[in-house]
C-alpha cells in the first residue's frame, strides 16, 4: 500500500529534512551511488498527500553523488536544499521565481558545441549560497573548497561536474510551476542514500 503522506523513495532521516512548510518537491533518484544517470519527479503536497506531477530522465555529477561534496570531485551533493533564485542565457519564461537573464550564463566555447545550449535556463540548488542572489554569484558562505555554484540545467546527454541536468521541457515545466510561496525544495541522491535511515 501507497502512503501518500510520504515522498515516494525518501525514507525518514532525509524526510526529516524537508521543511513542514514545503508544497513542491522534486526528487532527484540517482541510478547509483556511481552512476551519473538519474529520473526527477516532480511533487506536489496538497493537504496531506504527495502526488507525482512530472518525471524526466537527466543526470547529475559524473562520478555520482557525494554526502560530503567538495570542490572539482565531480559528484552532486545529497540532502535536501530550496529553490530559490533562476536565470539563463533566455529571457524569463514566465517563472515567479526570481530571474536573472544575461549572456553572462553562456557557456565557454572551448566546452563545445554538446553544451552550448546548458544554461539557457537554470535554477540555482541552494547549496553553499546566498539565497536571493542570481545563480552566478559566486558567493561561498561555506568556503570554496566545499564547492558550490550547482544548479539545475538544461541536459547535454551525461554526467557533470556536480550539477543535475533535465531537458528543456522540465525546466520550462519547473519554472513556471515552482512557486516561492510553497517552499520548493529538491531533494537529490542516490536511490540508496535517499531511501537510508
Amino acid at each position: 500500500m501507497v502512503d501518500r503522506g510520504r515522498i515516494p523513495g525518501v525514507g525518514e532521516r532525509i524526510r526529516r529534512s524537508v521543511p513542514t512548510d514545503s508544497g513542491q518537491a522534486l526528487v532527484v533518484y540517482g541510478d547509483g551511488e556511481n552512476s551519473p544517470d538519474s529520473t526527477a519527479v516532480f511533487y506536489v503536497r496538497e493537504g496531506s498527500s504527495w502526488g507525482a506531477l512530472g518525471r524526466w530522465r537527466g543526470h547529475n555529477g559524473r562520478r555520482g553523488w557525494a554526502t560530503g561534496h567538495q570542490e572539482n570531485d565531480l559528484r552532486s551533493p545529497v540532502g535536501v536544499f530550496t529553490l530559490s533564485d533562476a536565470g539563463g542565457v533566455l529571457p524569463d519564461p514566465g517563472t515567479r521565481l526570481p530571474y536573472d537573464q544575461g549572456r553572462s550564463y553562456e557557456v565557454p566555447e572551448n566546452w563545445g558545441e554538446a553544451h552550448r545550449r546548458d544554461f539557457y535556463y537554470v535554477i540555482a540548488v541552494d547549496y553553499n549560497r546566498v539565497r536571493g542572489t542570481p545563480p552566478n554569484d559566486p558567493t561561498r558562505p561555506l568556503g570554496q573548497r566545499k564547492g558550490g555554484g550547482i544548479w539545475l540545467h538544461l541536459d547535454h546527454g551525461d554526467g557533470t561536474a556536480a550539477c543535475v541536468t533535465l531537458p528543456v521541457s522540465g525546466m520550462e515545466y519547473l519554472l513556471r510551476t515552482l512557486d516561492p510561496d510553497r517552499r520548493p525544495v529538491v531533494v537529490m541522491g542516490d536511490r540508496a542514500r535517499l531511501m537510508g535511515g
